[in-house]
């Protein structure tokens, strides 16, 4: 039994780590697909650039009108004022 338990053990560290480094490999495919995902335009599945309908106007045009923005509390960036507020 005692001479084993050192096989046993050397058995599951190496299957440990062969885990190991089948995810870092999948981290780091995962991290090279993103960096070519970032490179080209993204494109829905008509391969058109989609539009939000709230951003156009009655003739389908996208709007001029300034749009309201929402600011979250636990934001890390400072906000960016373009006008003075009016109170």
């Amino acid at each position: 039994m005692n001479s084993v338990f050192p096989i046993f053990y050397i058995l599951v560290l190496l299957l440990l780590l062969l885990q190991a480094f089948r995810v870092m490999f999948k981290g780091w495919n995962a991290a090279n697909n993103l960096d070519q995902l970032e490179k080209k335009p993204i494109r829905d599945r008509t391969g058109r650039f989609t539009i939000h309908p709230e951003l156009l106007n009655e003739q389908g045009e996208i709007t001029d009108e300034d749009l309201l923005t929402v600011r979250f509390s636990n934001d890390l960036d400072h906000p960016k004022q373009t006008e003075s507020s009016s109170e």
